[in-house]
């Protein structure tokens, strides 16, 4: 149990790296060429472990190739908007916003898969989105004044990618009844990169040594945090790490204050324990059936 939740917080903090490496090159690297490099170097760990275990490449087989597909695609789709997110809004709010998903993840499968929605449920939909109105009302009260559009276009960002990575685990909970984590986490970054270098023509650019060393980092941290928590959810039950899931938070709010020199506003106190109650309310009968959740801040 001791080594479960010792890995669940060191995969947090090994993607709240992620996230500050990715944040730091935001300005100066096209956004999929971001992605390219966090997808393409994560599958150095992953190929490790599996051939540690002697799952590769037998561990990569699939019955379900279409079903990885859409999975990969649209697991692609809340990186790109996780990062793009990333660009305009602090750490601690993107990491915060991305704990949407296991809202959205409620409404999914009633919408879905016809679950019930419950009072308890419903509780969690209410102070999540109470917290979302929370973080930006002051944005919209200053419209008058001129509205922070990028910042605005930030949030909108971080909620999609919310969305796509709660649809990408109600996928995620389809494939774990025939394939394996090894071969969906595979296939995911396969098709990540592929997506990333797809818009090479569109302008990459050639990065300086510290900025190419970060990206790199990027993707091996992303690839060992999954690994990480991958092995948490081996060694302890669900329900014991879920406090620990919400830690990653104290590491993006520690980035934003030391390494970017952003501070914490007022309407991120506020929204703070709305949006986590909202997530852990809701998330609560989730952990029973889901695989590894992903984390915020387009890491899926």
């Amino acid at each position: 149990m001791g080594q479960g939740i010792a890995l669940r917080i060191l995969s947090g903090l090994l993607f709240a790296a992620m996230v500050a490496c990715v944040k730091t090159v935001a300005d100066a690297v096209p956004l999929g060429q971001i992605v390219f490099f966090r997808s393409f170097f994560a599958l150095g760990p992953l190929v490790l472990f599996l051939w540690l275990r002697n799952e590769f490449p037998s561990g990569l087989r699939t019955r379900r190739p279409g079903g990885h597909a859409l999975r990969a695609v649209i697991g692609a789709a809340s990186m790109f908007t996780g990062f793009a997110a990333l660009s305009r809004l602090g750490v601690a709010e993107a990491t915060l916003l991305g704990y949407l998903a296991p809202l959205f993840l409620t409404v999914l499968a009633v919408v879905i898969l016809g679950e019930r929605l419950t009072r308890s449920r419903a509780a969690g939909l209410a102070l999540g989105f109470a917290g979302v109105l929370a973080l930006t009302a002051p944005d919209l009260w200053a419209a008058a004044d001129g509205l922070d559009a990028r910042r605005v276009t930030g949030i909108g960002l971080a909620v999609l990618a919310a969305l796509l990575t709660a649809t990408a685990m109600l996928q995620i909970r389809r494939l774990t009844a025939t394939e394996g984590p090894g071969a969906i986490a595979f296939w995911f970054a396969v098709v990540a990169a592929l997506a990333g270098l797809a818009t090479a023509p569109l302008g990459w650019v050639t990065p300086e040594a510290p900025v190419l060393g970060l990206l790199v980092l990027a993707g091996l941290l992303g690839g060992c945090a999954h690994l990480a928590m991958t092995m948490s959810f081996k060694l302890a039950e669900a329900s014991a790490l879920a406090p620990f899931e919400y830690i990653t938070l104290i590491w993006a709010v520690l980035a934003d204050l030391w390494l970017f020199g952003t501070p914490i506003g007022p309407a991120f106190v506020l929204a703070l324990p709305l949006l986590l109650t909202g997530a852990a309310v809701t998330g609560r009968g989730e952990r029973r059936r889901l695989p590894v959740i992903p984390p915020p801040a387009g890491a899926p």
